[in-house]
């Protein structure tokens, strides 16, 4: 028994960005089809993916995933990934590794937290207070941070590229080695100022202002810049699952 049509058959070799109505007819076939049927060359590749693309399969592996685990969700590591947390207050935690990708996290507070590590990608951030956060080698690209209190906070190798920063409080912020589109290292020079209390970093410096050299020369895996300490590194690997002994 033949499942596809030639019609479908040829319409499953175009790009995905042209094909989006037969992929929705495929998947509906598929999924409602009777368990005997012939599937041969490319197609067949492409039905496997839609069966995964069902909604009984896509139950089962949500399942299977929530009783594996993960990295999240284990020590530090916690999971708020697209969550609703406006106003929450994570202050004075340890939440190294977490996950906070897409999470609306509007005036939320962050005050004097270990984010080291975290995932801020497209996060929505505004007015958000991370002052005294240790945010370093956090990836944050993409992200709204507009009049986000970034005072005192370490920020080194952090990623910010595509990130709002617009009135953002950057007063003693070390932005070592931070990766920062051109345009808001620019705007941010403007106005930095203060030293960092913990690391002894002027704003300033950290930014490259006034310095094309030393801002091309920024970025995490520049070796001239501020090394994670090995205590560091220890600490940070303690918080790790482990998955084999």
């Amino acid at each position: 028994m033949a499942l596809l049509s030639s019609t479908q058959s040829r319409a499953l070799m175009q790009p995905v960005s042209a094909n989006r109505a037969a992929i929705r007819t495929v998947r509906s076939t598929v999924c409602n089809a009777v368990p005997e049927f012939k599937v041969e060359g490319a197609a067949a590749a492409v039905l496997a993916s839609a069966l995964l693309m069902c909604p009984a399969a896509l139950a089962d592996l949500n399942v299977y995933e929530a009783a594996a685990g993960g990295e999240f969700g284990i020590g530090s590591a916690q999971q708020y990934g697209e969550a609703d947390i406006q106003g929450k207050d994570f202050s004075n935690q340890d939440l190294r590794r977490s996950n906070f990708t897409s999470a609306d996290c509007r005036r939320a507070n962050f005050k004097n937290s270990n984010l080291q590590g975290a995932y801020f990608m497209k996060a929505v951030a505004f007015q958000t207070n991370f002052e005294g956060a240790n945010l370093s080698d956090v990836l944050m690209d993409r992200s709204v941070m507009n009049e986000a209190n970034l005072k005192d906070a370490i920020l080194e190798r952090a990623v910010f590229t595509r990130s709002d920063l617009g009135g953002a409080n950057i007063e003693g912020a070390d932005f070592s080695n931070a990766l920062l589109d051109k345009l808001q290292q620019m705007a941010l020079c403007k106005y930095a100022d203060g030293v960092n209390p913990v690391t002894g970093v002027s704003t300033r410096k950290s930014l490259g202002c006034g310095s094309s050299r030393r801002f091309r020369a920024a970025s995490p895996s520049n070796p001239d810049g501020p090394q994670v300490t090995e205590s560091a590194k220890d600490a940070f690997r303690a918080t790790m699952p482990t998955y084999r002994e």
